[in-house]
């Protein structure tokens, strides 16, 4: 009997005995897979513990369990920040089953997530974040269906959100955030029923967010940030409302926020902000009574702030900053008794600055800038004592600076610029002894600066400049030692600058020019090697100024003109290698220019004139090939100009003139391509002017080489100067006659001959036929049309060239016979057309007067008590413009010529019916031309009076911020619809000439209205003036440059330069240069946009992008590439009908230049 008890207890044993053998071998094999794993590691990080030594049980990061049948198994690898570094290739994960946790977040973790991780069937908590793993997630993970928690989140993940993560329905948390995922959110994610938590947030998601989320009812954060969503926020969202969390800012979400989000009464923090919301903010925002942070910034929101916001009386942080927001602030906001930020710049709020925010004694940061306030500022702002910024910069705040703000002990910034507050500086603010940032800049603040604000040892930043400041700085300036930026310009401040001024030796950024100071240049800068730029022009400084300046390697900017500075310049400016502009001039600086400065290979702009500098120019300066300002002017320098100088490819102004030069001026010269002026006058340079010079067709401004000792003859080659506006070449030892071919310089409207050996006659054209006789006068035997020079008689021409211009005459008249036949004939038959017309054509109750205009110009000579200046509201080249109010009620414009440019106009036939050509011109778009009145004094257009004036003024002023978007894409159109008229309609077509934003006028309703159309009809084409009147500089077509025909697709070029100006609020000049290059690769659409008005709304920003787009097809080169003008006003009246796909902060530049510029994007 015992014998089978026994046998059957040893086969127990055995069995037991195996079964402990096979688990121990399964626990080895798993350790085993784990080693392997390891040993592929590049960094192996923490896992020292790993060894054959030691059960994979007591190994760091791994936990095991005992099955059913007493087996060791490992269930869990949590290995965070271990330092490891390589791949899971590896990894057997077909011996690590039993896993129910693997966590290897923060390691250097790379490749690939293999697709053999599906054999973790068990798995229920998956974090590999904080990695650097690649491409998709693999489909294998759709087989880990018990998954609790699947963390991806800051990888390099890339492709789409796969729509099979519904199938792992016990998922509470699923994060998949900033990795590089694409394409839409699945709108099956809406079947976790259980998910706690989603955040896809800084990938490149697109699309919209799927109403299916909704169903997400346990969800209690949703992060969808930093995408590329677009669309609506779906009302759906309301139905979550265990939601504590709703973060979808950075995105390109629009139209309004729905209503219902106020269900969402668990939430604590709502971020919207940056993205293209609009409408007004609902009210049912009050019901979020758990909310402590509310961001809605940097969208198209309107209307004000509701009044419901009070209910949040839990809200730490308000953020609204950056939309269109208008009205008071409510006084509902006084609840919010636990605000620690109010953000609320960049508005439209009006009314005052409330009282009652001094009882919101937790504040710590206070935005309002941007806004519309006015009056004081409260003095109860001085009971926020735990604030640490105060900015109420750009509002119209009046009065004084309360002195209350000086309890404001932990005030850090302290910010109050751009507006009209006037008193002296409060010297209790000395008491914000952490203040490290104070402005209080472009106000009308007096007095003096007190000396408590040597207190502020901590202030870093010191703006007070464009104020009525004065008196001296306080010796306690020199306690504010930590001072990095010091503006101060623009003010009435004299006496000497402190001696200490940079003594901490952090300063940066010093501006005190346009003052009174004096003495010398304090000793503390010489060694403040931290300076970068330097302004102190326009004071009445003394001194040595080698003494007192130093090596600055950061120095970029230094102007130090227009003091009295004397001793010589210091060698050591040439190891200020990073200096762009060095400006001396109007000083007392004397010796030699040190041949150092040809070290400064960065400078731009050299100005040292006016001094008492002696000695050559160093020739070191031509290597400096980044200069494109040289003014050496006014000084005692000798020598002569160094044929080098022609390698300064990028000179644009060189002034060397008053000096005592000699010798040949340079042919070389003529190599500097890009000169616009050139001034070498009062020298004693001699030798004949090169002929090169006229190589310089950009010249404009001024070519003098006046008061020298030039033989020979003036170059013919001077014609191709076609843009020079001003020549001088009296007082030298000039021969031979005038060439004719100036006459195709058409710009030149000063030209100065006087005192040569000239002789012959001169050229045939307007200027020299206008022009007084001293600018002729002490030559030879000069002739001409000029008053008091001898005319040219018929001896002054050879027998052969009386033939030839015998047979011109005789080519000229006949044909000039035949067609003034026809124009008679034609105007007999026109007159007969508009005979009942001339004598009274009626505009608006107001008459066309019978061209005499006598009882008319008595009015208006009453009106303006003969053209008193008080009634001027513009003048120009041609003429000015006066305010006239009539007897009959009606205000009107009148422009009164310059005699000089009526009085060798075409005859009075030509002239009147060009006038009556002009009444006949009629669209809303041009300023109405009512009448013309002529007589021996005066000639006078009368026209319609536009209210808002000139939009160059508009938008140079403060109230460009009533002129906002829609208005500017408005008056954009209306200047496209009257060039189509006057290009398209009229017959024949006109061309204007000049369209610049001080030709556009605006009315009380901001209606734009071309002016002075045409006006160049009533001169000779060969005007002084004829460039002027074909355009500006600026706004002139590029063709213009080589050729002077104007047509039609030289107003499309300049509209298109005016369209870019209303957009940008300022000359596009910088912009245009740049449009044949590929240019705008890392510049947005947004990025241009005029910064004085708020983000446009989606409606706004359509119409914007057609404008640009429109304004780049107008700057094209290539004239015939131009759009015409009635295309033009074509593409823009359907602008509204033509939404674009795109936000603007999303388009590059690149996309709307050209075509041909679209692979630089």
């Amino acid at each position: 009997m015992s014998s089978p008890k026994f046998l059957s207890t040893l086969l127990l044993f055995l069995i037991l005995s195996f079964l402990l053998a096979l688990a121990s071998a399964s626990l080895a094999s798993q350790g085993r897979a784990l080693l392997q794993w390891k040993g592929s590691l590049q960094s192996q990080g923490s896992l020292e513990s790993w060894n054959l030594d030691t059960s994979p049980c007591n190994w760091t990061g791994i936990a095991c369990n005992i099955t059913r049948r007493g087996r060791h198994v490992i269930t869990e690898v949590n290995l965070p920040h271990m330092g490891l570094a390589g791949t899971l290739n590896v990894l057997n994960f077909s011996l690590l089953s039993s896993l129910t946790s693997l966590n290897l977040t923060l390691n250097k973790l790379y490749g690939s997530i293999p697709p053999t991780i599906s054999a973790l069937s068990k798995l229920t908590s998956l974090d590999l974040c904080n990695n650097n793993f690649i491409g998709i997630i693999p489909l294998q993970l759709s087989y880990l269906t018990k998954l609790n928690s699947f963390n991806l989140s800051n990888n390099q993940i890339s492709g789409s959100i796969p729509p099979w993560l519904s199938n792992m329905t016990r998922l509470n948390f699923l994060y998949l955030s900033d990795n590089n995922l694409s394409g839409s959110i699945p709108k099956e994610l809406g079947k976790l029923g259980n998910l706690l938590e989603l955040t896809i947030y800084t990938n490149r998601i697109t699309g919209s967010i799927p109403s299916t989320l909704g169903n997400l009812t346990r969800l209690q954060l949703l992060d969808c940030s930093d995408n590329e969503l677009s669309s609506s926020i779906p009302s759906e969202i309301g139905n979550l409302a265990e939601l504590t969390m709703l973060k979808l800012e950075q995105n390109s979400l629009a139209y309004s926020i729905p209503t219902n989000l106020g269900n969402l009464t668990k939430l604590n923090l709502l971020f919207l902000w940056d993205n293209h919301l609009s409408g007004s903010i609902p009210h049912e925002i009050g019901n979020l009574v758990e909310l402590a942070m509310l961001d809605l910034d940097t969208n198209n929101l309107t209307g004000s702030i509701p009044i419901s916001l009070g209910n949040l009386t839990k809200l730490e942080f308000l953020y609204l900053v950056k939309n269109q927001i208008s009205g008071p602030i409510p006084h509902e906001i006084e609840n919010l008794v636990e605000l620690n930020d109010l953000v609320l710049s960049q508005n439209n709020l009006t009314g005052s600055i409330p009282s009652w925010l001094g009882n919101l004694t937790k504040l710590n940061t206070m935005y309002l800038w941007g806004n519309h306030l006015s009056g004081p500022i409260p003095h109860e702002l001085g009971n926020l004592v735990k604030l640490t910024i105060l900015d109420l910069s750009k509002n119209n705040l009046t009065s004084s600076i309360p002195t209350s703000l000086g309890n404001l002990t932990k005030l850090e910034h302290l910010h109050l610029p751009e507006n009209q507050i006037s008193g002296p500086i409060p010297h209790e603010l000395g008491n914000l002894r952490k203040l490290n940032f104070l402005a209080l800049q472009v106000n009308q603040i007096s007095g003096s600066i007190p000396p408590s604000l040597g207190s502020l040892t901590n202030l870093t930043n010191l703006l007070l400049f464009n104020n009525r400041l004065s008196g001296s700085l306080p010796q306690e300036f020199n306690n504010i030692t930590n001072l990095k930026l010091l503006q101060l310009m623009n003010n009435n401040f004299s006496g000497h600058l402190p001696l200490d001024i940079c003594k901490g030796g952090v300063l940066y950024y010093l501006v005190l020019s346009n003052n009174n100071f004096e003495g010398p240049i304090p000793k503390s800068l010489k060694n403040c090697t931290s300076l970068s730029t330097v302004r102190l022009q326009h004071n009445q400084l003394s001194g040595d100024i080698s003494e007192n300046l130093g090596v600055y390697p950061q120095l970029w900017y230094i102007d130090l003109s227009f003091n009295r500075l004397s001793g010589k310049l210091s060698p050591n400016w040439g190891g200020c290698h990073n200096l762009s502009l060095l400006r001396i001039s109007n000083n007392e600086v004397t010796e030699n220019i040190p041949v150092e400065l040809g070290k400064l290979t960065r400078l731009e702009q050299l100005d040292l004139s006016s001094n008492y500098l002696s000695g050559e120019i160093p020739n070191d300066l031509s290597k400096l090939t980044n200069l494109y300002n040289l003014t050496l002017s006014n000084n005692q320098l000798v020598g002569e100009v160094y044929p080098e100088f022609g390698e300064l490819s990028n000179l644009q102004f060189l002034d060397l003139s008053a000096n005592q030069l000699r010798g040949r001026v340079p042919e070389q010269l003529g190599n500097c391509m890009k000169l616009q002026l050139l001034k070498l006058g009062n020298n004693h340079l001699n030798g004949s002017i090169p002929f090169q010079l006229g190589n310089l067709v950009y010249l404009q401004d001024f070519l003098d080489l006046s008061h020298n000792s030039f033989t020979g003859e003036i170059p013919s080659q001077f014609s191709k100067l076609n843009m020079l506006e001003a020549l001088n070449l009296s007082h030298n030892e000039l021969t031979g006659p005038v060439p004719p071919s100036l006459s195709d310089m058409m710009s030149l409207s000063f030209v100065d001959l006087s005192y040569n050996e000239l002789k012959g006659p001169l050229p045939n054209c307007r200027i020299f036929q206008i022009a007084p006789v001293e600018w002729f006068a002490h030559n030879k035997g000069l002739c001409g049309s000029v008053k008091g020079l001898p005319s040219c008689g018929s001896h002054t021409t050879s027998k052969d060239d009386s033939n030839k211009r015998h047979k011109l005459v005789l080519l000229i008249t006949v044909p000039s016979l035949l067609f003034l036949f026809v124009v008679f004939a034609l105007l007999i038959m026109r007159r007969k057309k508009y005979a009942t017309n001339d004598a009274s054509i009626e505009e608006g109750g107001f008459s066309i007067w019978n061209f005499n205009g006598e009882y008319a110009y008595n009015d208006i000579i009453q009106a303006t008590e003969d053209f008193d200046a008080k009634y001027c509201i513009g003048s120009g080249a041609f003429s000015s413009v006066y305010k006239a109010l009539l007897p009959s009620g009606k205000l009107v414009a009148v422009k009164k010529f310059h005699p000089l440019e009526i009085e060798n106009s075409p005859s009075k036939q030509t002239f009147w019916n060009e006038i009556r050509a002009l009444t006949q011109i009629q669209h809303r778009n041009i300023v109405k031309l009512y009448g013309f009145c002529s007589n021996a004094r005066h000639k006078l257009l009368v026209c319609e009076y536009m209210e808002r004036g000139s939009l160059a003024n508009i938008l140079r002023s403060e109230g460009v911020t009533e002129l906002d978007w829609s208005k500017r894409v408005d008056a954009v159109k209306h200047i496209a619809h009257a060039l189509s008229y006057m290009h398209h309609d009229c017959a024949p077509p006109l061309v204007h000439r000049d369209i610049t934003s001080n030709n556009i006028l605006l009315d009380a309703e901001y209606k734009a209205c071309i002016s002075d159309f045409s006006v160049a009809r009533l001169l000779k084409p060969n005007s002084s003036n004829w460039s002027m009147l074909a355009g500006t500089r600026g706004y002139l077509a590029p063709e213009l440059a080589y050729t002077m025909r104007v047509t039609e697709k030289c107003d499309v070029y300049s509209f298109g330069v005016v369209a870019l100006e209303i957009v940008m609020g300022r000359h596009p000049g910088d912009l245009i240069s740049t449009l044949s290059c590929p240019v705008g690769e890392n510049t947005f659409l947004k990025d241009i946009l005029d910064p004085r008005q708020p983000p446009p709304t989606t409606q706004a920003a359509n119409e914007l992008f057609a404008v640009v787009m429109t304004a780049f097809q107008c700057l094209d080169n290539n004239p015939h590439s131009r759009p015409t003008m009635q295309n033009v006003s074509q593409q823009l009246s359907t602008i509204g009908a033509r939404p674009n796909s795109q936000p603007l902060d999303m388009i590059k530049l690149c996309h709307l230049i050209h075509v041909k510029n679209e692979e630089a994007c």
